[in-house]
């Protein structure tokens, strides 16, 4: 099968994405779309406050990803995993979106889902309180980080970001997550 690179590029068009990246993300390609993603958003018309959101979101999302890939290195899926990542960046009429999307577990849904409806479901304040919560908290031994990439993405967001999960078979799924600005 050849791939129609023309209809590709209509395709993105028409969900109005600007840059995507599908592959395997490493620290080293994160910087370097991270320098991509800032210099085509100040090519744009765009604020400086619009352009650091979507940057920081992109860098979140991108990193999460990674540190999943890293988590689950010694799983038997764990090829499978790392090389499941894709993120696009897009322009709506209303303003930007950043979607990401890797493979997972499913035994790391139900952690995952919890805390994410935690966060949609908090107003622009609750995720101020609870964001300065988390930063109050131990980080424990061995974690990516203090669990803050989420909810900073929220509190960036212009609206609650929305996630899906795809059953693939028994033991993975495909998780997407898409946060406008």
């Amino acid at each position: 099968m050849e791939l129609n690179m023309l209809e590709l590029q209509n395709t993105l068009q028409r969900y109005g994405v600007m840059i995507n990246f599908s592959g395997r993300f490493t620290q080293a390609i994160i910087e370097q779309l991270g320098d991509a993603v800032k210099k085509y958003l100040e090519t744009e018309a765009t604020s400086l406050t619009d352009t650091y959101n979507v940057f920081s979101v992109f860098i979140e999302q991108t990193q999460n990803i990674r540190n999943y890939d890293v988590k689950k290195a010694d799983s038997p899926f764990g090829e499978r995993i790392a090389n499941s990542g894709i993120v696009a960046i897009g322009k709506t009429p209303t303003g930007y979106f950043v979607s990401s999307g890797n493979i997972v577990e499913n035994s790391d849904i139900s952690g995952l889902t919890t805390l994410l409806d935690e966060i949609v479901g908090l107003d622009k304040a609750g995720l101020k309180k609870r964001y300065k919560e988390q930063l109050r908290e131990v980080v424990p031994p061995g974690s990516t980080g203090a669990g803050l990439g989420f909810l900073d993405m929220a509190r960036r967001a212009s609206s609650p970001p929305t996630y899906s999960f795809t059953a693939l078979d028994e033991n993975l799924s495909f998780f997407t997550l898409k946060v406008s600005i």
